[in-house]
């Protein structure tokens, strides 16, 4: 997979992508990670990537001319699959999204900044739009960080557990059961006897169970029925 991801501030990502799991698919090769600083597509001496809204109003806007420039540029080189625009009000994140977009080869997304892009660009060049969560970041950088970890996660071979990604919450429409390890008795805090008994079988179906209890309590809201397992859109 190879993952392009264009922003004003490409120091946010050095710590997030030169460690754990996003390191080790780097260098596994099975993810290339490109980080392109939209100033280097501005015309002006001043690299000058903003500007004062029409009509008005508070803040600035990312100017249309440096983000496309630098969308065309990319679009030259190889054939994007999606340009995903990170906003607040893009559709939101799930695992069923993200399975769907680690079935891709080469995905572009965009960093907003300020008080977002020139509403031209959404129209014209992005082909998705996704948000993070109901409020706002200062920028789309980490919320870049966020979907790339959770596309590169579950990419076959990332994991040195192949069934890892699998059992991760909201993969079967569930939150994930509790989980323990050693010692077994701390502090007179005990693991759950079934855990220790080896049978399987019965172990999955009190894993089953607890995940069920564990969705009720905490998010009762959850969609059961959204297209998760698959990955297929």
């Amino acid at each position: 997979m190879n993952l392009d991801i264009l922003t004003l501030f490409p120091e946010m990502f050095e710590g997030p992508f030169s460690h754990s799991i996003l390191k080790r698919a780097q260098e596994k090769g099975l993810v290339t990670i490109n980080i392109y600083n939209i100033r280097n597509w501005a015309t002006d001496k001043h690299k000058r990537v903003d500007d004062y809204p029409f009509g008005g109003g508070a803040g600035m806007v990312m100017m249309i001319d440096p983000v496309v420039r630098c969308i065309e540029t990319m679009k030259a080189t190889r054939e994007y699959d999606e340009i995903i625009y990170l906003s607040p009000d893009g559709e939101l994140l799930n695992q069923g999204i993200a399975n769907q977009l680690s079935l891709k080869t080469n995905l572009l997304i965009l960093c907003g900044h300020y008080k977002g892009i020139d509403e031209r660009i959404r129209q014209h060049f992005i082909t998705r739009e996704i948000s993070i969560g109901d409020y706002v970041l200062s920028g789309g950088e980490m919320a870049a960080v966020v979907l790339t970890d959770t596309i590169v996660r579950i990419l076959p071979g990332v994991l040195n557990d192949e069934t890892s990604a699998l059992s991760d919450s909201f993969q079967d429409g569930l939150v994930s059961p509790p989980a323990y390890t050693r010692p077994f008795d701390y502090r007179g805090l005990k693991v759950p006897d079934i855990l220790l008994s080896g049978n399987d079988r019965e172990i999955a179906r009190w894993r089953h169970e607890q995940a069920l209890i564990r969705t009720e309590k905490r998010r009762p809201g959850l969609n059961l029925d959204q297209d998760m397992g698959s990955g297929v859109e």
